[in-house]
């Protein structure tokens, strides 16, 4: 399959479970190699690791996975410096978590000393998007990242994400099941089916003239209130 993510603009994955979109996550990620073909980043085959993962980070369905369960929150963000080439002054850092804190929400006092295991799935949804605001990548990987969280941490977790790329002029890759939510985040789609690519094209083109049968399976699985709101 042959396809292009544009600097600084929302694409989404789109796929029943099982069709490979977290494999290519995974790869976009280097964490999985492809066993045929190329896949290319800013032109290049990607090399070395660290390099990559400085400018490509990923958020995951279950942040608890994430982070390391005998380890404190800020400890763990702070450790994220240890991916920078110069680690920053030991103020700087503690400034910039703080900062990162602040920027989705949370009280640095509040999370002091805490585990994940004592956080909520919408508050650690939120430290891997802090984790972000440390790194500033210039690619994100969000692989299916309000799946596990109810719908008033669904909506403030894609507020976050939309956040994220204004303020450090990011592209995201998004990668869901959800057809629907991928037309209101995305400024392209990708339809994926048995690991390759059946349909892509913007929002309006995918969702109001599907041409695979698989995307149309995808529409009709979706709630009747999001098919109104999509024809309209």
């Amino acid at each position: 399959m042959d396809f292009f993510v544009r600097q600084k603009e929302i694409v989404s994955i789109v796929g029943e479970s099982g069709c490979g979109k977290s494999v290519l996550a995974k790869m976009m990620l280097a964490l999985v190699h492809p066993t045929s073909g190329t896949l290319l980043y800013n032109g290049r085959a990607i090399g070395n690791e660290l390099d990559h993962w400085r400018e490509v980070q990923a958020v995951f369905q279950d942040p608890f996975a994430s982070f390391n369960q005998f380890f404190t929150i800020r400890s763990q963000l702070k450790s994220s410096f240890h991916l920078f080439k110069t680690k920053p002054p030991k103020k700087e850092i503690e400034d910039r978590v703080d900062n990162a804190l602040l920027a989705v929400n949370i009280v640095p006092r509040e999370i002091e000393g805490k585990y994940p295991f004592e956080l909520s799935g919408g508050q650690m949804q939120r430290m891997l998007l802090a984790r972000i605001f440390i790194l500033r990548p210039k690619v994100l990987i969000a692989d299916e990242p309000t799946s596990m969280v109810d719908a008033c941490c669904r909506a403030t977790i894609l507020d976050y994400l939309l956040k994220l790329k204004e303020e450090l002029e990011m592209t995201i890759v998004f990668i869901t099941h959800d057809i629907g939510l991928a037309y209101y985040v995305s400024d392209r789609m990708f339809i994926m089916h048995e690991g390759r690519v059946v349909e892509q094209g913007e929002p309006d083109d995918v969702a109001l003239n599907p041409k695979d049968p698989r995307t149309v399976k995808l529409l009709d699985d979706i709630p009747n209130i999001h098919k109104e709101w999509i024809r309209r």
